[in-house]
């Protein structure tokens, strides 16, 4: 079985998420040696200086989070800032009133100076395309444009939504999306069962607040 604690973004966004919060999801993140943290964009300065400049831990951020409707340069202030304060990868939430509108061509260049302001600074963008809100058809168009934009991720979920990432919805990410584009499930994966299931329908990364959980479940199964 694979080492699970590599595909997990330890998260925590919860509203009221606090200073101590975030020193547990560090430390538990450097026990368990999980792919990376996710933090709301006011710890990512304390979680940075928590973590140390050095460490392999990524620190992801959100961006327009949780509803992806606020004004583009109001995105990429939040980007400037949690570039300023350094974080590694940005999960920017797609405008999915804009979908809804069917306004595509003005979703891609959109995101398209996101991923050119991420990507000069080397960072990662991953877009939350809230599969929950949209048809399949939706989320087949939706892909494109993020894979035509420089998205280096398609992230199922904000984990706000009526409903989390599915096995059928990555499976048709994955379909959708060439093989350097990651997928990311997340939202409602709580339980190592349904991260295998996530990883076997092809996700990359899993976003979760059960981190600690499932790796503990995936350590148990090891010694049987």
């Amino acid at each position: 079985m694979q080492n699970i604690c590599e595909y997990i973004e330890h998260t925590n966004l919860n509203a009221v998420i606090t200073s101590a919060d975030v020193e547990q999801l560090v430390e538990e993140a450097q026990k368990y040696q999980f792919k990376g943290i996710c933090v709301p964009p006011y710890w990512v300065k304390k979680a940075r200086r928590d973590l140390g400049s050095t460490s392999e831990i990524r620190l992801v951020t959100v961006i327009g989070f949780p509803l992806g409707y606020n004004r583009s340069e109001v995105k990429l202030q939040e980007i400037k800032s949690a570039i300023r304060e350094k974080a590694d990868e940005f999960d920017v939430v797609i405008n999915i009133s804009a979908i809804k509108t069917n306004a595509f061509e003005w979703i891609k260049p959109e995101l398209a100076q996101f991923a050119q302001l991420i990507h000069e600074y080397e960072g990662m963008m991953k877009v939350i395309i809230e599969t929950a809100y949209l048809t399949d058809e939706e989320i087949i168009k939706t892909c494109k444009v993020c894979v035509d934009a420089g998205s280096d991720f398609i992230k199922t979920s904000t984990g706000f939504a009526p409903a989390g990432a599915t096995a059928e919805h990555i499976r048709l990410i994955r379909q959708n999306a060439p093989a350097h584009v990651g997928v990311k499930a997340s939202g409602g994966i709580k339980t190592l069962e349904q991260a295998l299931a996530m990883i076997e329908a092809g996700a990359d990364r899993l976003g979760t607040s059960s981190g600690v959980k499932i790796a503990e479940e995936w350590l148990q199964s090891k010694e049987k």
